[in-house]
Protein backbone atom coordinates (compact mmCIF):
# COMPACT_ATOMS: atom_id res chain seq x y z
CA UNK A 1 0.00 0.00 0.00
CA UNK A 2 1.45 3.31 -0.71
CA UNK A 3 0.32 6.46 0.79
CA UNK A 4 -0.10 8.76 -2.29
CA UNK A 5 -2.56 11.93 -2.06
CA UNK A 6 -5.01 9.54 -4.27
CA UNK A 7 -5.42 7.45 -1.56
CA UNK A 8 -6.15 9.53 1.42
CA UNK A 9 -8.71 12.12 2.11
CA UNK A 10 -8.30 15.00 4.22
CA UNK A 11 -11.93 15.86 5.94
CA UNK A 12 -12.39 19.51 8.11
CA UNK A 13 -15.57 20.15 10.12
CA UNK A 14 -17.11 21.00 13.73
CA UNK A 15 -16.06 18.88 17.01
CA UNK A 16 -15.49 15.43 16.50
CA UNK A 17 -15.63 13.66 19.91
CA UNK A 18 -14.58 9.87 17.97
CA UNK A 19 -11.24 11.47 16.43
CA UNK A 20 -10.31 13.66 19.84
CA UNK A 21 -10.94 10.47 21.78
CA UNK A 22 -8.57 8.14 19.48
CA UNK A 23 -5.72 11.23 19.40
CA UNK A 24 -5.84 11.34 23.03
CA UNK A 25 -5.68 7.83 23.57
CA UNK A 26 -2.84 7.48 20.41
CA UNK A 27 -1.07 10.50 22.22
CA UNK A 28 -1.02 8.91 25.62
CA UNK A 29 0.28 5.49 24.62
CA UNK A 30 3.11 7.03 22.91
CA UNK A 31 4.17 9.66 25.80
CA UNK A 32 4.06 6.37 28.04
CA UNK A 33 6.27 4.63 25.90
CA UNK A 34 8.86 7.42 25.90
CA UNK A 35 8.45 8.52 29.58
CA UNK A 36 7.22 5.66 31.27
CA UNK A 37 4.80 7.65 33.15
CA UNK A 38 1.35 5.51 33.18
CA UNK A 39 -0.22 7.74 35.88
CA UNK A 40 -2.77 10.45 33.42
CA UNK A 41 -5.54 11.30 35.52
CA UNK A 42 -8.47 13.72 35.25
CA UNK A 43 -8.43 16.46 37.99
CA UNK A 44 -11.95 18.36 39.28
CA UNK A 45 -12.86 20.32 41.74
CA UNK A 46 -16.37 21.94 42.46
CA UNK A 47 -17.59 24.48 45.42
CA UNK A 48 -21.62 24.01 46.04
CA UNK A 49 -23.62 25.99 47.83
CA UNK A 50 -26.08 25.02 50.59
CA UNK A 51 -28.82 25.03 47.53
CA UNK A 52 -27.03 22.65 45.76
CA UNK A 53 -25.72 25.03 43.10
CA UNK A 54 -22.32 25.54 41.40
CA UNK A 55 -20.47 28.04 43.08
CA UNK A 56 -17.34 27.28 40.96
CA UNK A 57 -15.35 24.63 39.53
CA UNK A 58 -11.77 23.18 38.11
CA UNK A 59 -10.78 20.78 35.44
CA UNK A 60 -7.98 19.16 34.60
CA UNK A 61 -5.33 16.62 35.08
CA UNK A 62 -2.24 15.10 36.61
CA UNK A 63 0.71 13.08 34.84
CA UNK A 64 4.20 12.24 35.55
CA UNK A 65 4.71 14.74 38.46
CA UNK A 66 2.87 17.59 36.90
CA UNK A 67 -0.73 19.06 37.54
CA UNK A 68 -2.52 21.22 35.14
CA UNK A 69 -5.36 23.27 35.30
CA UNK A 70 -7.84 23.52 32.39
CA UNK A 71 -10.49 25.30 33.32
CA UNK A 72 -11.08 27.32 36.62
CA UNK A 73 -14.34 29.29 37.00
CA UNK A 74 -16.62 31.01 39.71
CA UNK A 75 -20.26 32.14 39.65
CA UNK A 76 -20.28 36.30 39.03
CA UNK A 77 -21.90 36.82 42.18
CA UNK A 78 -19.39 34.85 44.43
CA UNK A 79 -16.56 36.02 42.68
CA UNK A 80 -14.36 38.38 45.03
CA UNK A 81 -15.02 35.78 47.96
CA UNK A 82 -11.78 34.02 47.48
CA UNK A 83 -13.22 30.85 45.93
CA UNK A 84 -10.70 30.67 43.15
CA UNK A 85 -8.00 30.84 45.66
CA UNK A 86 -9.77 27.56 47.57
CA UNK A 87 -10.56 25.74 44.24
CA UNK A 88 -6.61 25.80 42.90
CA UNK A 89 -5.26 25.34 47.09
CA UNK A 90 -7.69 22.18 46.39
CA UNK A 91 -6.02 21.12 43.15
CA UNK A 92 -2.65 21.96 44.25
CA UNK A 93 -3.05 19.81 47.22
CA UNK A 94 -4.73 16.60 45.20
CA UNK A 95 -2.15 17.10 42.94
CA UNK A 96 0.57 16.78 46.03
CA UNK A 97 -1.26 13.81 47.09
CA UNK A 98 -0.66 12.19 43.67
CA UNK A 99 2.97 13.03 43.51
CA UNK A 100 3.17 16.09 41.68
CA UNK A 101 5.93 18.63 42.17
CA UNK A 102 4.11 21.54 39.75
CA UNK A 103 1.36 23.05 38.20
CA UNK A 104 0.94 24.50 35.06
CA UNK A 105 -2.20 26.67 34.04
CA UNK A 106 -2.76 29.49 31.07
CA UNK A 107 -5.15 32.54 31.02
CA UNK A 108 -5.69 34.89 28.88
CA UNK A 109 -4.24 38.47 29.89
CA UNK A 110 -7.60 39.96 30.18
CA UNK A 111 -8.46 36.93 32.41
CA UNK A 112 -6.74 36.43 35.44
CA UNK A 113 -2.77 36.54 34.92
CA UNK A 114 -2.59 38.38 38.35
CA UNK A 115 -4.66 36.07 40.64
CA UNK A 116 -2.31 33.51 39.45
CA UNK A 117 0.91 35.59 40.43
CA UNK A 118 -0.60 36.48 43.40
CA UNK A 119 -0.64 32.47 44.12
CA UNK A 120 3.03 32.25 43.62
CA UNK A 121 2.52 30.72 39.87
CA UNK A 122 5.15 32.17 37.42
CA UNK A 123 5.12 33.56 33.80
CA UNK A 124 7.07 30.96 31.75
CA UNK A 125 5.68 31.95 28.07
CA UNK A 126 2.73 33.97 25.91
CA UNK A 127 1.47 33.59 23.17
CA UNK A 128 1.35 37.41 22.00
CA UNK A 129 -2.23 37.67 19.69
CA UNK A 130 -4.09 35.42 20.68
CA UNK A 131 -6.52 36.22 20.81
CA UNK A 132 -6.20 39.46 18.64
CA UNK A 133 -5.13 42.63 20.87
CA UNK A 134 -4.74 40.26 23.97
CA UNK A 135 -1.89 37.41 24.68
CA UNK A 136 -2.21 34.14 26.32
CA UNK A 137 -0.03 33.36 29.37
CA UNK A 138 1.60 30.37 30.54
CA UNK A 139 2.46 30.21 34.19
CA UNK A 140 4.09 27.19 36.30
CA UNK A 141 4.48 26.99 40.28
CA UNK A 142 6.89 24.74 42.42
CA UNK A 143 4.61 22.81 44.98
CA UNK A 144 6.31 21.87 48.07
CA UNK A 145 5.82 18.11 49.26
CA UNK A 146 2.84 16.66 50.36
CA UNK A 147 1.23 17.54 53.45
CA UNK A 148 -0.73 14.54 55.67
Amino acid sequence: MTNSAEDVLIETGAGDHALSARLNQELHDYNVQVTGADDQAELSVRAVDADGELVGGLTGWTWAGCGGVELLWVRADRRGESWGRALMGAAETEARRRGCTQMIVSTLSFQAPGFYRSLGYVETGRTEGHPIGHADLHFTKQLGPAVD
